[in-house]
């Protein structure tokens, strides 16, 4: 009756005519230079079952065409996208929203309530600034820690590509490469994901999906807090180019008095050192896998003391950062502990061979290529100091005589030391 074009005009006032689908940024795309078809009341909304304007478009290159599904007022009510169903602010099935945001709001099914319910909503939207969702989500007014950390932040173009060639899957496809299908093994049809519904996903029952993430949010990892109470520190990283100090000051400000914050950017993480321990805590609590600051979601860690982080790098090789640190070639190896010592071990300096004498041999060594020998005389003597062949010693400074100092140049046994002396004695005779 709604739906008619002929001359019943019954709700014909109530039929949409946008010029703009309410749209995600999944199902718009990548590209922000799209070409989109409009069709006035070109299909009824597959929820309140009244025509509305529908939209076609291809979100990108090898991307499947998608359409509208639902009308705007179904979508105003819901807050979700006209052609997926997600919810706008989260990226999340309605009933995933609803379970967070602990509301209950249930749309009437019948023909008649469903009209009335819708009539209703209208009038609301009309009154408010089209901006602010309606109804039981209006009311809701405060966040959820889960729907923060299961949200997501950055699109996911993925979900725009084409179904599963059937021709190929049968082996029947002669397109090859020009198939706008996927060429993929189809999934597991026993998968419960394989079989979703737009009316379960809008009125958020049976949602295979919603399932599967409540799973995930209920084995979600927690953050424990150290046993060392003197950490205040935490670690925030996957910052980017993006997040500034003023950004963490003015997320992290309104948990306690910050004492300072030190950016990282060759990491491009930072340390954020509170006053309390309380204040520290409270952050943890409030930001673990939820905080995001310019669109980017960043990690929150505990930071770790001085002495377990000097440990820590001594031992891995690890830097004050996090960072592994590459060895550096050509250093030496640490050195093996010394040897118990013995007291009654001789005291072996020079490592010599207990059998020998306490002697120094005195060993001649072979001259280098291309440098002549010394002549006979000229070189280290040839055997052992302390042989019968060797030139006596000079005595000790100790047993001299006192008064007479030796000088090596008038050494009588030195070589020509007679004949200089000779010289020395005629010169003296013929004066």
């Amino acid at each position: 009756m709604a739906t008619s074009l002929g001359s019943n005009t019954y709700n014909r006032q109530n039929w949409e005519d946008a010029d703009f689908p309410i749209l995600c940024q999944t199902c718009l795309g990548e590209n922000p230079y799209i070409r989109m078809t409009k069709e006035k009341y070109g299909k009824e909304c597959k929820i309140c079952a009244r025509p509305f304007t529908v939209f076609r478009w291809c979100p990108g290159t090898r991307m499947r065409f998608k359409k509208t599904e639902v009308c705007q007022t179904c979508s105003k009510m819901k807050n979700v996208c006209q052609t997926c169903l997600l919810d706008l602010e989260y990226g999340l099935p309605i009933q995933v929203r609803d379970t967070g945001l602990s509301i209950k709001d249930e749309v009437p099914k019948s023909d008649v309530n469903k009209e009335y319910y819708t009539q209703n909503m209208e009038r609301e939207i009309a009154n408010s600034d089209g901006t602010r969702p309606v109804g039981q989500l209006g009311k809701a007014t405060s966040s959820s820690d889960m729907l923060l950390k299961l949200a997501r932040t950055t699109p996911y173009y993925k979900r725009n590509r084409p179904h599963i060639c059937s021709f190929w899957v049968k082996g029947e496809c002669k397109r090859g490469e020009e198939c706008p299908y996927r060429h993929e093994k189809p999934t597991d049809p026993d998968d419960p994901l394989a079989d979703q519904n737009i009316k379960d996903r809008y009125y958020g029952i049976n949602d295979p999906v919603a399932d599967k993430l409540l799973k995930r949010a209920s084995t979600m990892p927690r953050l424990d807090p150290p046993e060392d109470k003197s950490i205040t520190t935490l670690y925030i990283g996957g910052l980017g180019d993006t997040v500034t100090d003023g950004d963490l000051k003015s997320h992290f400000y309104q948990f306690g008095e910050i004492r300072t914050i030190t950016i990282v950017q060759r990491q491009q993480c930072a340390f954020i050192q509170f006053a309390t321990r309380q204040a520290a805590e409270m952050a943890a609590e409030k930001s673990f896998n939820k905080l995001i600051i310019n669109g980017r979601r960043l990690t929150v860690k505990w930071g770790r003391s001085q002495a377990a982080r000097g440990k820590e790098g001594i031992k891995d090789g690890v830097s004050e950062m996090g960072t592994r640190l590459d060895p550096v070639p050509g250093l030496p190896g640490a050195l093996p502990p010394p040897p118990a010592l013995d007291e009654e071990a001789p005291a072996n300096y020079f490592n010599l061979d207990p059998s020998t004498t306490p002697a120094v041999m005195n060993i001649a060594l072979p001259p280098p290529p291309g440098i002549n020998p010394p002549p006979p005389g000229f070189g280290p003597p040839m055997f052992h100091p302390m042989g019968p062949m060797a030139p006596p010693m000079p005595p000790p400074m100790s047993m001299r005589p006192p008064g007479q100092i030796h000088y090596p140049s008038q050494d009588p046994q030195r070589m020509g030391a007679h004949a200089a002396h000779g010289s020395r004695h005629s010169d003296q005779l013929l004066e």
